[in-house]
């Protein structure tokens, strides 16, 4: 594989207990690191099965039984009730909205947060006061703060002081002030724009980039520009929603594989190949493969060698979302093909957004020129959309030029450092956890609804602030804590995490795992 530069770049070390990045010079074109093995996905226990499923029934029978109530005027709870538009046809169905009034209602307390200052290692938040079943909400001017372990601040640059704080005031002093109020197509494009653009391209080695306002808008209004009717989609099971609304959108027809998993990658691939367009057995007018560098509920990289090597083998085109790889993956943290050593010429379209590791908002698809001239014809939020705000263009453009530096690299490393660390511990002391060695996304399995609200509500009580995932936003035993790490974090930082894990592991039963690190 050629070396796309003989610069001179970061190695990674690997220490012998917690695998932490060291800094030092070697050639770029070096073979990649040996692939150290990673957490293997365990089953749920039966016991915490029998718990899920006997939950989701009893919420059922329960949630029918009061519906059955109300509709007889026995319950007269309006909290869950569309009313106030008498003789108009529902705008929600009821049966589908159980789940969320009898199960979403009751624990709104432990989400959406009203975040009070900036999301670093620590982060303030207001506090609220529910009414009604959680129906009513009523943000108190008091707050607290509390040991932030929640916030895709990969880099540590969502900060309101330093280089990059003080380049986007100047910015709104003196630069294009706050919005250019038009799209790109018209009268909205900036010099700063084209200079982000241009720096984007050079820093993820392609010949030319384009950036707009809102990250999932990138993927949703833009992967219809690449493919229609008789072109074919394949998608891995776990894509995000902005890549899933993107696939739709298109027209083109959608066949899934299993979350990386390469072989049913390949068996797609040769299948449609072989048999065409259905019916008519045409062939495709062209096949897209869309993945992602880090899946944020899995914390799995993709196997990109092995992709790009199925995508060469039958001419496919590869579309890689790289929102959560661009600065906090590979020794120069220029994402997963940083990572694996691979050229990003054997990737058609990279895209990534600017809210996690740049600390601002938006997006980017990187890709040959003739691409981007294409999508600034074609792209409906290049046409459509208002251009990405000036003083975002000069965060994310200080940030980028800061990951290319000393600074960034000190970054980089603590963030392996902090990531590498904390999954050993977890792993040691028998916490379930998912996802690959290097992804800085740390899902912690619970398995039971019931069990990552007492998690929430306990943790918050010691000052930890967290992010829970449960159904449908995962598989009915798929709740999980997910932890996000952050260059913010200090060694002393993460270890309160875990002893505040240590202390509610005796009331909530958080250690599922039946392997535990020697």
């Amino acid at each position: 594989m050629e070396c796309l530069n003989n610069d001179i770049s970061l190695s990674s070390g690997i220490n012998a207990e917690y695998g932490v990045i060291s800094i030092g010079k070697t050639d770029s074109c070096q073979s990649p690191p040996e692939i150290i093995p990673e957490n293997e996905e365990m089953e749920a226990p039966l016991l915490a099965c029998i718990s899920a499923y006997l939950g989701m029934t009893l919420f059922f029978l329960f949630g029918r039984f009061r519906d059955w109530l109300r509709s007889w005027g026995w319950d007269t709870t309006m909290e869950a009730v569309e009313y106030g538009n008498s003789g108009f046809v529902p705008l929600y169905n009821t049966f589908e909205a159980l789940y969320r009034r009898y199960v979403y209602q009751r624990i709104r307390h432990l989400f959406c947060h009203p975040v009070a200052g900036v999301p670093g290692a620590e982060v303030e938040i207001w506090d609220r006061k529910f009414q009604a079943y959680n129906e009513h909400e009523k943000v108190m001017p008091t707050k607290r703060k509390y040991l932030n372990i929640g916030s895709y601040n990969y880099l540590g640059f969502a900060e309101n002081n330093g280089s990059c704080a003080k380049q986007t005031i100047q910015e709104i002093r003196f630069g294009a002030g706050t919005a250019s109020a038009s799209s790109r197509s018209e009268l909205g494009t900036h010099a700063i724009h084209n200079e982000l653009e241009s720096l984007m391209a050079q820093f993820v080695g392609k010949q030319d980039a384009i950036v707009f306002g809102m990250g999932f808008a990138t993927n949703s209004l833009n992967i219809p520009s690449f493919v229609d009717e008789g072109c074919l989609l394949i998608s891995d099971e776990l894509n995000h929603a902005s890549l899933i609304k993107g696939a739709k959108l298109s027209g083109a027809k959608v066949k899934v594989f299993k979350h990386n998993d390469v072989k049913d990658l390949e068996r797609i691939l040769k299948k449609s190949v072989i048999e065409g367009q259905p019916r008519t057995r045409r062939k495709w007018k062209k096949i897209l493969i869309v993945v992602e560098g880090i899946y944020s509920m899995e914390g799995t990289i993709c196997k990109l060698p092995e992709i790009v090597a199925l995508k060469k083998k039958y001419k496919a085109y590869l579309y890689l979302d790289e929102a959560h790889t661009i600065g906090a993956v590979g020794p120069t943290g220029r994402g997963v093909c940083d990572h694996y050593g691979v050229d990003p010429a054997d990737v058609d379209i990279l895209m990534a957004t600017f809210s996690k590791s740049f600390g601002a908002v938006g997006g980017y698809i990187a890709a040959d020129k003739d691409v981007i001239s294409h999508l600034r014809s074609q792209s409906h939020a290049n046409i459509y959309a208002t251009s990405m705000s000036p003083p975002v263009c000069r965060q994310t453009m200080a940030a980028t030029e800061a990951i290319m530096e000393r600074e960034g690299v000190r970054r980089i490393n603590q963030l392996a450092d902090n990531t590498r660390y904390f999954r050993a511990e977890l792993k040691k002391r028998g916490y379930v956890i998912y996802g690959d060695n290097a992804s800085p996304v740390v899902p912690m399995l619970l398995f039971s609804i019931a069990k990552i609200c007492a998690f929430a509500k306990a943790a918050m009580e010691k000052g930890l602030a967290s992010v829970i995932v449960g159904f449908p936003g995962t598989p009915i035993l798929g709740a999980r804590v997910r932890f996000c790490m952050s260059a913010s974090h200090t060694r002393q930082h993460l270890d309160r995490v875990l002893e505040i894990l240590e202390e509610l592991e005796p009331s909530i039963g958080m250690k599922l795992s039946t392997k535990r690190a020697s």
